[in-house]
């Protein structure tokens, strides 16, 4: 594991950027993993720059989100299909077909789950992982259990994460209690995995998960045991790190 810690937010976000920059100037028709969330918005940012700037192309690369809540259609300002549109998918020349992220619209949850795990093996899997990281450890929507989750599936949001995710609705009634989200194992067979997390409220979760025990009571900290995985966090994430 390559761990690094940036002095800054905008120092983390450049530098995962370039991670990301670099996958698509050596592999333009590559297989990207994409998060959501507050943290990757920095990231998102530069990369949109450096798409601007000429420097990086989209076009012929391919993306998967981890996750979507279950029940949103695609057009709600919540979703996470919304979300990769408004700071990513809009402003680059990615081909919005070969954009994917859980459907969350389809009741049907086995065959959401089982479509978006025969697309990712149909694009011949992910090379490169974007994660961000739950408080509670989770990764996706993977919260802390006693097993890690194998494939796509349908999960229930632990109160935690509910609260956590209600400051971007107008009440925490309105946050969906349900998520379609890549499985542990989903996550591990990517070639290659890239951790952010930011903020001192981070610190003690980056610990546990990268220099704490393997556990399912941690869902990140299974990232110990892949052989390609760089974490980069801000200094007050990495502050316990030391």
């Amino acid at each position: 594991m390559d761990f690094i810690v940036a002095d800054t937010y905008e120092d983390m976000s450049r530098k995962a950027a370039d991670v990301i920059a670099g996958c698509l100037a050596t592999e333009p028709d590559c297989v990207l993993g994409l998060a959501t969330g507050s943290t990757p918005i920095g990231l998102y940012a530069d990369l949109v720059q450096d798409c601007a700037e000429g420097r990086i192309s989209f076009a012929d690369a391919t993306t998967f989100n981890l996750d979507e809540y279950r029940g949103l259609d695609p057009q709600h300002d919540q979703s996470y299909r919304y979300f990769m549109q408004q700071n990513l998918f809009d402003h680059v020349d990615v081909d919005v077909a070969r954009t994917h992220v859980p459907d969350g619209a389809n009741p049907d949850a086995e065959a959401a789950c089982a479509a978006y795990e025969e697309a990712i093996a149909q694009a011949g899997g992910i090379d490169l992982q974007l994660l961000g990281l739950g408080h509670n450890g989770h990764i996706g929507f993977n919260e802390p259990c006693d097993h890690f989750p194998v494939d796509t599936h349908v999960v229930e949001l632990t109160e935690s994460t509910i609260q956590a995710n209600s400051r971007l609705f107008d009440s925490v009634d309105e946050v969906p209690r349900e998520a379609y989200t890549m499985g542990i194992g989903t996550i591990m067979r990517a070639r290659r995995i890239l951790v952010v997390a930011s903020g001192e409220d981070k610190a003690q979760i980056v610990r546990d998960a990268f220099f704490g025990p393997v556990t399912p009571e941690v869902p990140a900290s299974v990232l110990q045991l892949h052989p390609d995985v760089t974490v980069i966090v801000d200094a007050k994430a990495g502050a316990l790190c030391a």
